[in-house]
């Protein structure tokens, strides 16, 4: 007999919530363990929980999942994550992927194709829809953009640190004894440096090639 899953539930509609938890716990060996509707809460949860699966929307009125993926993936690295997104987005597999995803589901999909995802994990199989590799995806590992992080400062390095770890700029400043201002002025020049144009993309960028280059050196 298989372990029975532990399973949080992150959206931001309740009723689609409560309608998943049913459809997952028609499976004997699945457990939804908690529900949740914000970024920090999910964060919290799955520290203290580390359960075996975390089925979360993309994007919540806080923002898009990528700076809380990497803090809870981080906080619980034995933890999957599968990420339901809107539409069928190719294009969002291989950066949530490298984030520490595993997979990407269409909120579309039949219980049947999401449950399949899930077994597939948990027999160590990775599941891609069909047609995205029609269309040509082939998921890699990719060293775009790692000359711009090896430009970083060591302040500019400490202060996307703090931002991965979702420390506030004022908190920042205060810290490193700068104006509000100034950390407005490095930030302009992280973003030139990582070529990126958002908050979002800077804190993906970082993440995923700070964890790249750790495991390098491990």
């Amino acid at each position: 007999m298989m372990k029975v899953w532990r399973v949080v539930i992150v959206g931001c509609h309740p009723t689609s919530m409560l309608g998943t938890k049913l459809i997952l716990e028609e499976e004997q060996e699945i457990e939804v363990v908690g529900m949740f509707s914000t970024w920090n809460e999910a964060v919290y949860t799955v520290q203290q929980q580390q359960p075996d699966l975390v089925l979360t929307d993309y994007e919540m009125p806080e923002g898009k999942v990528e700076g809380a993926l990497v803090e809870m993936k981080q906080s619980s690295k034995g933890t999957h994550f599968i990420i339901m997104t809107e539409e069928e987005d190719s294009d969002l597999f291989q950066p949530l992927m490298e984030l520490g995803a595993s997979g990407v589901l269409s909120k579309g999909a039949s219980p049947r194709q999401l449950l399949q995802m899930i077994g597939g994990l948990r027999e160590g199989f990775l599941s891609i829809p069909l047609d995205w590799v029609e269309k040509g995806l082939r998921p890699m590992t990719t060293s775009r953009g790692l000359n711009g992080l090896l430009q970083l400062t060591q302040t500019e390095t400490f202060i996307m640190e703090r931002i991965v770890q979702g420390i506030t700029y004022d908190k920042i400043a205060l810290e490193i004894e700068v104006s509000r201002r100034s950390i407005d002025n490095y930030l302009r020049k992280i973003y030139v440096k990582l070529e990126v144009s958002t908050r979002a993309q800077a804190i993906e960028k970082f993440a995923l090639f700070s964890r790249q280059n750790k495991q390098m050196y491990a």
